[in-house]
């Protein structure tokens, strides 16, 4: 996964590339193209809540009101910020050799959560969160691969990263943070050695001048007295010998192949997953590299046997919906991304990417499902700027001028680009029926988007 090659979860094609260079082209030319991207895959954050969430549980936070966000970085790190957002790096979740010392790391970032670490620089964070963390991921990899106006909605602030990562945490906290964790892990019945083997493999670092360092370590400072206490506090649980359960090593390895087959190039893939190795994470690596190089026949046949196999999967089935629509077959991917939503019904992007092939179709009946299931994604995820941004290519095309505005208005609200949300919200206003929920919704937006006083005068006139 580089920047400017992917879109929300391994999924969405379309017009992908020139739907997305509409949404943020403008942001393309102002941002480093070396910055990182958030990425979004169901799958991959169904395990990683899966993980986590009883850690979250013990440390008294709520499951759902936790956010973990992945970073397309190969740098190791791992990060907290305001209101309860957890960032990982994919070259952290690459890098961790088993489930218990990922989830070692994610305790220890819960753990500055918890203990109110981030206070500081709370409202800096609040702030930016908003145009940093579209719905955007592995899936639009292959079809924007190579374009900056694509690469736009993919990028975020790595300012904003930079000034994250310069706050840096203090030995107390990072003491407390490791304390913390070995607590969380206990109550949840698990492991702290894994957190203990994670520091110990890069104890090395400690000597290394700060630029020589890896950010995770430049930020959480690595010494040998801090691994010491860490050490002796996780041998006197009860806990300590919990070792990952078949299972939770089962999915780790899935994560690790799937990532491995969107983020490396096809010969590394086929090195570290060789034809020798019939595994389901093997094959299902195979596949997805077969997919991003446009091998889109041995890419479905490989597909297709791993569905043959397992046949309830539902991200399988994204997966041949995408690998369809990216190749030009919308109508042929129709039914693996319905089969997928059937499968998984509660999954925003899996819906978003059924919503997206319908409005490719053209057929204007298909639209009407469109709208539904994308209004039902946004139930979920009201925040989700490309839902928007969909829902309002489909309202347009149906000629409903004033709901097509109205959600541009929140498309661009929820990416911070509040000059934009402005225009589409009065421009939404004057074409909505007075006092209607719609209409109260455009007012909204356009008092929180810092309306000119002429603005202003012409809301009066109109009530």
């Amino acid at each position: 996964m580089s920047a400017g090659k992917f879109s929300h979860r391994f999924g969405s094609g379309l017009s992908a590339l020139a739907l997305l260079a509409c949404v943020c082209a403008p942001a393309a030319r102002a941002q480093d193209d070396s910055a990182p991207s958030v990425i979004r895959d169901t799958e991959i954050e169904a395990i990683l809540h899966e993980d986590a969430d009883p850690i979250f549980v013990a440390a008294g936070l709520d499951p759902k009101a936790v956010q973990i966000h992945i970073i397309e970085d190969k740098e190791l790190n791992a990060f907290s910020a305001g209101g309860q957002q957890i960032f990982l790096n994919t070259g952290l979740i690459l890098e961790a050799k088993n489930p218990n010392q990922l989830i070692g790391v994610i305790a220890h970032e819960t753990g500055h959560v918890a203990g109110g670490h981030l206070a500081r620089s709370g409202d800096m964070e609040h702030a930016a969160l908003g145009p940093m963390l579209l719905s955007l991921g592995l899936g639009i990899l292959a079809a924007a691969a190579g374009s900056p106006e694509g690469a736009a909605a993919l990028l975020y602030s790595s300012g904003y990263f930079g000034e994250i990562s310069a706050l840096g945490y203090s030995r107390e906290q990072e003491s407390r943070a490791d304390q913390s964790a070995v607590t969380y892990l206990e109550k949840a019945g698990l492991s702290g050695r894994g957190l203990v083997d994670f520091f110990n493999e890069f104890r090395y670092q400690e000597v290394f001048d700060d630029e020589k360092k890896y950010p995770f370590f430049r930020d959480h400072p690595l010494t040998d007295d801090r691994i010491e206490a860490l050490r002796v506090r996780v041998e006197q649980q009860p806990h300590v010998n919990a070792v990952d359960t078949p299972e939770a090593l089962a999915q780790h390895a899935i994560m690790r192949a799937k990532l491995e087959g969107f983020l490396y190039g096809a010969g590394q893939v086929m090195s570290d997953y060789p034809d020798t190795d019939q595994s389901f994470p093997a094959r299902y690596a195979r596949a997805i590299a077969l997919y991003r190089q446009d091998d889109t026949e041995p890419a479905l046949k490989a597909i297709d046997a791993l569905i043959a196999e397992q046949p309830n999967d539902p991200y399988l089935w994204e997966i041949k919906g995408q690998i369809l629509f990216d190749a030009g077959r919308p109508k042929e991917s129709v039914p693996a991304h319905l089969r997928s939503v059937e499968l998984k019904p509660d999954a925003p992007l899996l819906r978003i990417n059924l919503g997206q092939a319908l409005i490719a179709l053209g057929d204007p009946t298909r639209v009407d499902e469109a709208v539904a299931t994308i209004k039902v994604a946004l139930e979920k995820e009201p925040d989700n700027p490309l839902a928007w941004r969909l829902l309002s290519e489909a309202y347009d095309s149906q000629g409903h001028d004033g709901m097509a505005r109205l959600a541009a208005a929140e498309q661009n609200f929820y990416l911070g680009q509040m000059a934009d949300a402005r225009v589409f919200a009065l421009r939404a206003r004057d074409l909505l029926k007075k006092d209607s929920p719609e209409w109260r919704r455009a007012t909204d937006i356009i008092l929180a988007a810092k309306p000119s006083p002429d603005d202003l005068k012409a809301m009066r006139r109109q009530g």
